[in-house]
């Protein structure tokens, strides 16, 4: 009798895990899309515009269509040269998304569990990022031109193990660019070392007052980083360089955590937010004039211009003023597979700025080329993000986080 019992009660806890756990892969699966705030999305997108637009733009130059003559130089460099302060955003982005995070599912920093957060980084990073790495070296292998590694500088191998240990920035500045398939991983090497620290500067220092002047040194380190060097590689790419970013958005998400802004001051900050970065990727003449570029202080700016948005925006969606227009939705969508995007987007524009060149079309059909492109590298990015990255995402969260885990821990912040 007492072994029937046992068995009961043994089926029992079997079925009540088994439906706990369907009910929260289902949960988990909706989750991100409601909890996704959508001015963060909409920074997020028209970011990873700005990168796909700058790398075309660097084999076909709109500026010598005529109607980049039309719009003039100004215009030119606000839409087809910001790639590089579109990543700066991303970093900044990347910060307040994992504090933000790290303090709703662990209400402390100290108290942040490094094998879940460590579990959640791999599954979001790794899936997307070891398929690239494969095609890539395929790619090199099969000798597809533009996909070629420079042997004279560096090895496929070498590449590979830059890729894995989190300095393909190092490498770059040591031996120059790689293809640009390979480029764009210099800036998952300073979010990877981030990932990799972040945590363990929470538990180790425990204070958050603490975490903070950590934070605040590397803002102040920043400017001097990317102007105290005659490597203009690394005074973009190195981690010092960088870094200020995301101590930017680590510390905003701790600011919007302990205050609550009023509707008159939230305006203020989302104002005083597009002000600055109207400055540094509009109305660049002026920046330069008041000598911003000169001390490195002119991504300083758009950082705090970021951390004002997001400040804003995500205290707009936890207030329920957030509210998505049919005019966002395009780049709302960007946002959501911007880092799907950013990885493949290389893989779509150069096979088709080869086919611009290959049939000789006419420069003044660069916009088409440009809009065509870029909407392809969104499309390729969601394919890969609904079809690929986010099912292993999912998979490897729950293989590798404890089934205990409440709903709303599977929800890293995807950057």
């Amino acid at each position: 009798m007492r072994q029937c019992v046992s068995q009961a009660f043994h089926l029992s806890a079997l079925f009540e895990s088994d439906a706990t756990l369907a009910l929260v892969k289902s949960a988990a699966t909706q989750a991100p899309r409601e909890s996704r705030v959508p001015g963060i999305d909409i920074i997020r997108g028209l970011c990873i515009i700005a990168v796909v637009m700058h790398h075309i733009n660097l084999r076909i130059r709109f500026n010598q269509s005529a109607l980049g003559h039309t719009i003039g130089p100004a215009a030119n460099r606000a839409l087809f040269w910001s790639g590089y302060y579109g990543v700066i955003v991303f970093f900044v982005i990347s910060g307040f998304l994992i504090t933000g995070w790290s303090l709703r599912r662990w209400a402390s920093l100290n108290k942040i569990d490094l094998r879940q957060f460590y579990a959640m980084r791999f599954a979001r990073i790794v899936p997307c990022l070891a398929a690239l790495l494969l095609l890539l070296a395929v790619a090199d292998w099969l000798r597809i031109p533009n996909f070629i590694i420079n042997t004279q500088h560096t090895s496929l191998g070498r590449a590979l193990l830059a890729a894995a240990t989190f300095h393909v920035n190092w490498l770059e500045a040591h031996t120059g660019y790689l293809p640009a398939g390979w480029d764009v991983l210099w800036s998952l090497s300073v979010e990877e070392v981030f990932y990799l620290g972040f945590p363990l500067l929470c538990t180790l220092l425990r204070k958050q007052v603490a975490v903070c002047a950590v934070l605040v040194s590397f803002i102040v380190i920043g400017p001097f980083a990317r102007v105290m060097t005659h490597n203009q590689l690394w005074a973009d790419y190195g981690y010092l360089s960088c870094m200020d970013g995301i101590a930017f958005g680590c510390l905003a998400a701790i600011i919007c955590s302990k205050v609550n802004l009023s509707p008159r001051s939230n305006l203020a900050l989302r104002l005083a937010g597009m002000a600055l970065c109207l400055l540094i990727i509009v109305f660049r003449g002026t920046a330069a004039r008041i000598g911003f570029y000169k001390i490195g202080l002119d991504v300083t700016v758009l950082e705090i211009a970021t951390a004002l948005l997001l400040i804003a925006m995500q205290q707009r969606f936890e207030n329920g003023l957030s509210v998505s227009r049919w005019w966002s939705a395009p780049p709302r969508w960007f946002g959501r597979n911007s880092y799907e995007v950013y990885l493949t987007h290389m893989l779509v524009v150069w096979p088709m700025v080869m086919l611009f060149f290959h049939f000789r079309f006419s420069i003044n059909t660069a916009a088409f080329w440009f809009l065509g492109m870029t909407g392809l590298s969104g499309l390729a990015g969601y394919a890969v993000s609904r079809f690929y990255s986010e099912p292993l995402n999912l998979t490897l969260r729950f293989k590798l986080t404890p089934q205990k885990t409440e709903v709303h821990s599977l929800q890293a912040a995807s950057s």
